[in-house]
């Protein structure tokens, strides 16, 4: 995912300072050339030798190191930099690179560096909400670095407050927006939605289905690492909201199809991976339904939800694109070539619950995907990789 790109980590002192150990090493597993910059006070809180071991590049803190690698090291690394980061970033360099003070190594290399910057502030609650503080952060994105704000909980000096690093995971992500991905989306809006619905019987039970909204979510966030504006129309899942998408949540299908038609016009693309319920109860019950002593059965009236994909079929304008999906036990291609003519779509991405390493709740899916002149088998992927397969076959239409 990022082979081929550089990306130079900034660690200042701070207590955090460990927990980018953790990052460098998520980095080179996905394929990035990993350089560290440490100040001489990040030496005291976590040992270069650390780094090294972990990227398999020198670790830099001396400005004035004689054994380096480069003719001019902090100028041939801010030329080779796909991004740079600061984190954790202390109060001290934030003022020093905002007021453009270049005293060591870290903070040489950033003004020599073209390429997008990340800062991510840690230090105190009180200090971070120093005014002077506030203003060098305010600077920083006047000049074009992007702040990642820090996060809120119990602090190393025993406070509780804003100030504290987001976790390296949160950290990746910001990276991963940033150089993932060429940006070939931007200036499009996609919608897409994701996870089952829930239809109420009574207070305590609902009718729904087994998907996670993985395939979802997913294709929302390769999305957003591509420039596009991403509105994700969400049923009831366990996942946190994608970072860059904006997360509309629903729990039945009447609620996903009005957020849906609410936002379609401005959407220049709708992805649905959502399993929406085919059915509903009529009369949902106001109590708790009560077992009948006389019978060992029970019956409950069913009606049919809005179809969604329907809709959009029939009131699409030339320019939109719409993908919708097809789950099936049996039958696949040929109820899916069905399916693509009756709603109206320009795409369905068909996959079938026999399949080994497709259907719900796993991390992998084998998806065919069908237009008007193609059927194209992928095989077996990480749901990530048939995200990117969806969407590359979508632009090149």
């Amino acid at each position: 995912m990022l082979k081929g790109k550089c990306i130079v980590l900034g660690v200042t002192g701070s207590i955090a300072a460990y927990k980018i150990a953790s990052l460098a090493s998520a980095l080179v597993k996905l394929h990035a050339n990993v350089h560290v910059i440490m100040t001489e006070n990040a030496t005291n809180f976590i040992n270069p030798i650390t780094f090294e071991t972990l990227t398999g590049t020198k670790c830099l803190v001396d400005t004035f190191d004689r054994n380096f690698e480069f003719q001019v090291e902090h100028v041939s690394l801010a030329k080779q930099a796909d991004l740079f980061l600061v984190a954790p970033a202390s109060a001290n360099v934030i003022g020093k690179i905002a007021n453009g003070i270049a005293d060591d190594m870290l903070t040489t290399t950033i003004m020599a560096a073209k390429c997008p910057k990340l800062i991510s502030p840690a230090m105190n609650t009180n200090m971070f909400e120093n005014p002077i503080v506030q203003d060098n952060l305010k600077k920083l994105e006047h000049y074009g670095m992007q702040v990642i704000s820090p996060a809120s909980g119990y602090l190393a000096c025993g406070d509780t407050g804003a100030g504290k690093m987001p976790e390296p995971e949160t950290l990746l992500q910001y990276i991963l927006q940033e150089v993932a991905y060429p940006k070939d989306l931007c200036g499009r809006h996609v919608l897409i939605t994701a996870g089952p619905t829930q239809e109420k019987i009574d207070p305590v039970r609902y009718i729904t289905n087994h998907s996670t909204g993985k395939m979802g979510y997913e294709t929302a966030i390769h999305c957003a690492r591509r420039g596009a504006q991403v509105t994700l129309v969400a049923g009831p899942t366990n996942l946190p909201d994608p970072l860059f998408v904006e997360t509309i949540h629903v729990t039945s299908a009447a609620e996903m199809a009005e957020a849906v038609k609410t936002r379609f016009k401005q959407s220049d693309i709708v992805i649905m991976p959502a399993a929406v319920a085919d059915y509903r109860p009529i009369n949902p019950a106001d109590e708790k339904i009560k077992k009948d002593k006389n019978t060992d059965e029970a019956c409950i009236r069913l009606e049919r939800t809005e179809d969604i994909l329907s809709y959009l079929g029939q009131h699409k304008r030339a320019d939109q694109f719409i993908c919708g999906f097809s789950m099936e036990t049996e039958n696949m291609l040929e109820n899916s070539r069905a399916k693509l003519k009756k709603k109206n779509a320009d795409m369905i991405v068909a996959n079938n619950l026999r399949t080994e390493g497709a259907g719900f709740g796993t991390d992998t899916n084998v998806v065919t995907l069908i237009t008007a002149t193609e059927c194209r088998e992928l095989e077996l992927m990480s749901k990530d990789e048939v995200a990117r397969a969806i969407v590359d076959a979508i632009i090149q239409k």
